[in-house]
């Protein structure tokens, strides 16, 4: 009976979102205060599990999301990641190019969420496919390829800070997994899958996209690739002193508060607010519009996944979770696999990866506790499940089919198989990482 109304409930979830249309913030409150009730559980017992559900999730998560979308806005308008992506085709020169998007996708992609980074490179593949008369799709996909694993498998992206978060995971290694499983998936979902696409027709028309920057209003070389790298650095090079060179004492002390997620991310806000910001010439006043702006653009994200901590809570605090937990134990399938069908299979439902991805870690959570997986590839795990077969409930989808002036059928075999791609790619990398542990 518990499974029946687990099933219930999230097959009413989908509805809401994909058939009614339902904002997904608002279907999740209304699910989990449905689930509560179906659930028997006590009436004030479900509001303390709102309340705790929402403060918790966030509580941990606001800052950071929010501290790293306005660094992407940063990026973004001053002009670091069209430097960026300058100096990569200069690097890799026009016989290369496709490699010079990819990893201009994935320098790119660390700061930037993906609906802004999108927004953001789309002059630039089309600016390129132009200048050396290469087919679009060639050109852009694998610079799209970096932007998806970039915003599935690695903080201080959403879905995945959040997973970080609710497995208790430790983010650094997460991080440093997730670059291992990411780098051979971009590859083959990118560039060597874009061969097979040289031929395929764009019909897109003329797009209103953002003029380039002139060059001698970018920021320099190393400025943009410093700025936007700063968390990574920060975090990572912190880390690596405190486990192999300062492992005690006051340094010590000052390495942990310096790895944390919100110290490193409000340092990196700090510096590049001078480096990219007042530096290079803009007023204080403009670069905390920028900064408003950002919070603007991220404001729904901080609900849906405030509103999945809810879910979630409802499910532990009900024991549906430890229930759950107890059955899924039982199947004769590695905890890794089955995290990765469960997200892959509400991606498929519900389309958005970040709801994928926040729903599975409020079924699976209890699991990682009662067979002592590793945390860090279970973020990893359920990030590669939420990249899964990306199709029409996928706003990605769409927004690379208008944009590329694909055909439906186009745009599910180069979009939907290279996400397919990356998501398959990304558990067999979490499965061999678990194998050689």
């Amino acid at each position: 009976m518990t499974l029946f109304i687990l099933i219930a409930c999230v097959g009413c979830l989908v509805l809401l979102i994909t058939w009614a249309k339902i904002n997904p913030f608002l279907a999740f409150l209304g699910v989990s205060i449905l689930s509560g009730l179906w659930l028997g559980m006590p009436l004030e017992n479900i509001s303390k599990a709102v309340t705790k559900g929402i403060g918790d999730t966030l509580g941990s998560l606001a800052i950071v999301i929010v501290l790293g979308a306005m660094l992407g806005k940063l990026v973004a308008e001053s002009g670091a990641a069209q430097r960026i992506a300058g100096v990569m085709q200069q690097v890799f020169g026009t016989r290369y190019l496709v490699w010079a998007m990819t990893f201009t996708g994935f320098a790119v992609g660390i700061p930037l969420y993906y609906n802004v980074g999108f927004v953001l490179l789309v002059p630039i593949i089309f600016s390129v496919a132009y200048r050396y008369n290469l087919p679009l799709v060639y050109i852009g996909l694998p610079m799209l390829a970096s932007l998806s694993v970039m915003h599935g498998f690695l903080p201080p992206h959403p879905s995945p800070i959040a997973l970080v978060m609710q497995f208790d995971a430790d983010m650094a290694t997460t991080f440093g997994y997730g670059m291992i499983i990411a780098i051979p998936a971009i590859v083959v979902a990118g560039p060597l899958f874009a061969q097979s696409l040289k031929r395929m027709p764009s019909a897109t028309s003329v797009v209103d996209l953002c003029p380039d920057k002139h060059e001698d209003d970018l920021p320099g070389v190393l400025n943009s690739f410093a700025s936007s790298l700063l968390p990574v650095i920060v975090i990572g090079v912190t880390t690596l002193l405190e486990k192999f060179w300062i492992t005690s004492g006051p340094a010590q002390r000052m390495l942990s508060f310096l790895a944390e997620p919100n110290v490193a991310m409000s340092l990196t806000l700090v510096i590049s607010t001078c480096t990219l910001g007042l530096y290079t010439g803009k007023k204080l006043s403009h670069i905390m519009a920028i900064y408003t702006d950002a919070v603007k653009d991220i404001a729904m994200i901080l609900l849906i996944i405030g509103s999945a901590g809810i879910l979630k809570q409802i499910f532990i605090d009900s024991g549906v979770s430890n229930d759950l937990a107890t059955g899924l134990k039982s199947w004769p399938l590695p905890p890794l696999l089955l995290a990765w069908l469960v997200t892959a299979g509400l991606r498929l439902a519900l389309g958005s990866a970040t709801i994928a991805g926040l729903t599975a870690a409020g079924i699976i959570s209890p699991l990682v506790q009662q067979t002592g997986i590793d945390p860090n590839l279970m973020v990893l795990a359920i990030g590669a499940g939420s990249l899964f077969c990306s199709h029409v409930n996928d706003t990605a989808f769409w927004l690379f089919k208008e944009y590329f002036g694909l055909t439906i059928q186009d745009t599910l075999r180069s979009w939907t198989l290279m996400e397919s791609l990356v998501s398959v790619l990304g558990l067999l990398g979490v499965l061999c990482i678990d194998y050689l542990l």
